[in-house]
């Protein structure tokens, strides 16, 4: 057979394809990737609105009321479901709104038109957002309870607002100069829930998409390894994620298959030790097994990672090596804890099932400070940085377990 008959039929082929998507009903086009699992969207390409190449106040109602118009209630339900099906955080499902928006309208295209889309996705999934306009600058914030360190929060009809956006700014917006006008949606939903920044449950990320850091260590005159997944996503996921409590921060959870990697086997290794041994087995991990470097110098500002960003870093500092310790501690021993904030270090102590010495009393209870950040001498379980002796600190965080 000859060269020039495959080459029609090849192209016959395509076109047929072709043809075939063509005439395909829109909601069979429609899919998203997220971290790698592919989204169902119906009717996503039915939500296309021009929006006027000058951003005004009139301009973005006039986009609002044009999009209601527009058949929605197929993605929205969708979007619920995959959120619901996942048991995804309100942290993870926003990622998937911004992944929606940007399939609607990129963000590289038209920033204003892709702002406006996450604002309208997050009041029609049960949110309550609002926009501030000034000049060309369009700020998203929703509503949230929770206290957050390095973003702008407001208080809009006597709730907190915080900005999602901000970074979009570079972090950088005078508001002392005033003139934004707030925007909010006429006859939104009064049972509105509170946006929430804590992480229960880690995504399901592609198995394919892990790579193994080993995580190597000295410990009793012995070397030990451990060969972590991690995901590439895990940067991505937490870009933009601002400072928040302790308590959300020291109890953000591993995802499937970097949990699997690790816990196991320090379960199994532990396990031949005593528990105070144990404990300083997972202090002496957590000393040795990082980079360190402080934020300022890294990213210019206080940055808290959760304890798979800390694994997945090249470099963390002491809040993130206490927030990984304690993740340690938890998961193996499930003991009692309080995190201890001075005003240049943060650290861990521990309750013990058996008295240790010099402890700290709160709350009618002791605790032994179990420092997992290197310092020039090796401490012991109890000893605390010799600087911080006559330093105030103040207890951030206590952690007592339901069961035991």
């Amino acid at each position: 057979m000859k060269k020039g008959f495959w080459t029609i039929l090849i192209i016959g082929c395509l076109g047929a394809q072709a043809l075939r998507a063509q005439s395909m009903p829109e909601n069979q086009q429609a899919f998203i990737d997220f971290y790698g699992d592919t989204v169902y969207t119906p009717g996503i390409r039915a939500m296309q609105v021009p929006l006027q190449a000058s951003i005004s106040y009139e301009a973005i109602k006039q986009f609002y009321n044009e999009i209601q118009q527009r058949p929605t209630t197929q993605l929205i339900n969708q979007l619920l479901a995959y959120k619901a099906s996942k048991q995804l955080d309100d942290w993870l499902f926003y990622q998937l709104i911004r992944t929606a928006a940007e399939s609607i309208s990129p963000k590289k295209d038209n920033y204003h038109r892709y702002t406006l889309y996450k604002w309208f996705l997050l009041n029609e999934t049960g949110y309550s957002a609002v926009t501030r306009l000034r000049n060309d600058t369009l700020l998203l914030y929703v509503q949230s309870n929770e206290q957050v360190f390095d973003i702008p929060s407001m208080l809009y009809n006597q709730a907190q607002y915080i900005c999602l956006n901000y970074h979009d700014y570079s972090s950088n917006i005078n508001f002392k100069q005033g003139g934004f006008k707030d925007i909010s949606i006429v006859g939104r939903n009064s049972m509105a829930k509170d946006f929430s920044y804590k992480i229960n449950r880690m995504p399901d990320f592609n198995p394919d998409s892990y790579a193994i850091k080993p995580i190597q260590f000295e410990y009793g005159q012995r070397n030990y390894e451990f060969k972590v997944k991690v995901n590439q996503s895990i940067k991505q996921l937490f870009n933009n994620y601002p400072s928040v409590e302790y308590a959300i921060q020291f109890n953000a959870p591993l995802s499937h298959a970097t949990y699997q990697s690790l816990i196991p086997a320090l379960k199994q290794t532990v396990a031949k030790m005593d528990q105070k041994k144990g404990v300083d087995y997972l202090m002496h991990l957590t000393r040795s097994s990082f980079a360190f470097e402080n934020d300022v110098t890294l990213y210019g500002k206080d940055k808290r990672l959760s304890p798979e960003q800390t694994l997945f870093a090249e470099y963390s500092d002491c809040e993130d090596r206490a927030a990984f310790f304690f993740y340690l501690v938890k998961e193996i021993y499930n003991l009692p804890m309080i995190v201890l904030s001075y005003p240049q270090h943060v650290t861990v102590a521990i309750q013990f099932d058996k008295p240790q010495g010099n402890p700290i009393v709160y709350k009618g209870n002791q605790y032994w400070v179990c420092e997992p950040t290197p310092q020039l001498k090796n401490l012991k379980i109890g000893q605390g940085i010799p600087s911080l002796k006559k330093e105030a600190f103040e207890v951030v965080y206590e952690y007592q377990p339901a069961q035991r």
